[in-house]
């Protein structure tokens, strides 16, 4: 992502969602309680806007992507997206499915670690966010629920198709993506969905903690990885290696890459500057 921007300021207040930002690592609340933080139109452009914004910012380590209340998330709002979407025309709606499939791009495209710090339902589309994030640190109150062929459309909706069966298989990912039943946090865990299992009540603590120690780390080599990640997921072997050699050489020749032998040879932490 480009840090150059063009005439348009950053967004100092946003409407749909809350952030914070503490010395590198941002918080991103969805922060709509009283409807479990069920997404409307606008609190999808926010997330595709803010990743965005938050793309350009070098001084910017790691986010954690958190729910407010009772859930994570519970998807789109029933009333206000489900039931405007049943007026709009193929183009109109074309528009939305684009959008939302651009939130996705966003996180997994975003040059610094994300941590999804989930409690409580995630469903929907709030599964596929928990999903497109780095790292899912869900207490044992967490489910997800894929229940997109329960509404009457394809289970494959904003990417979840592509992404989930390369976290948890083929099998897993038919399964869940199908018959759309919740996948508490033990299952979770067992299938590799979740990064972290919590105690009740500690998702987020946990999940700012490993935001915290990514945000402390090597973040041009974090940024490489996570980048690679996903680069390479549909890439020939040959390929890979090819751009994992290219990607060393360009570190090797970085700041972090000798303050490591400097650190090592002088018995100290080393002092990584994200160069």
């Amino acid at each position: 992502m480009s840090p150059f921007t063009g005439s348009a300021q950053r967004t100092e207040r946003w409407k749909h969602l809350r952030l914070t930002i503490d010395d590198g690592v941002a918080t991103v609340t969805l922060a709509r309680p009283e409807k479990l933080n069920a997404l409307t139109f606008g609190a999808y452009a926010d997330l595709r806007d803010l990743l965005a914004e938050l793309s350009r910012e070098r001084s910017l380590r790691a986010l954690v992507l958190a729910g407010e209340g009772r859930g994570f998330c519970s998807g789109g709002d029933v009333d206000e997206i489900i039931g405007a979407t049943l007026a709009m025309d193929t183009a109109q709606l074309l528009d939305f499915n684009r959008m939302t499939g651009q939130v996705v791009r966003a996180l997994r495209e975003c040059p610094f670690p994300v941590v999804a710090a989930v409690h409580g339902v995630a469903a929907g589309a709030g599964a596929v966010l928990a999903l497109a994030a780095d790292f899912r640190v869900a207490a044992p109150s967490a489910r997800f629920a894929f229940l997109f062929t329960a509404v009457g459309l394809s289970g494959g909706d904003m990417g979840a198709a592509y992404l989930l069966p390369r976290v948890v298989g083929l099998g897993h990912a038919t399964r869940i993506l199908m018959l759309g039943d919740p996948v508490r946090a033990p299952e979770a865990e067992r299938i590799g969905l979740i990064s972290e299992l919590t105690g009740e009540g500690e998702a987020d603590t946990r999940a700012a903690a490993l935001a915290r120690r990514l945000a402390d780390g090597p973040a041009l080599a974090l940024a490489r990885t996570k980048a690679l990640l996903t680069a390479e997921l549909d890439m020939p072997l040959a390929a890979s290696v090819e751009m994992d050699a290219s990607t060393q050489a360009l570190l090797m020749n970085g700041e972090d890459y000798a303050e490591f032998h400097a650190a090592f040879t002088e018995k100290r932490p080393p002092k990584w500057r994200g160069r």
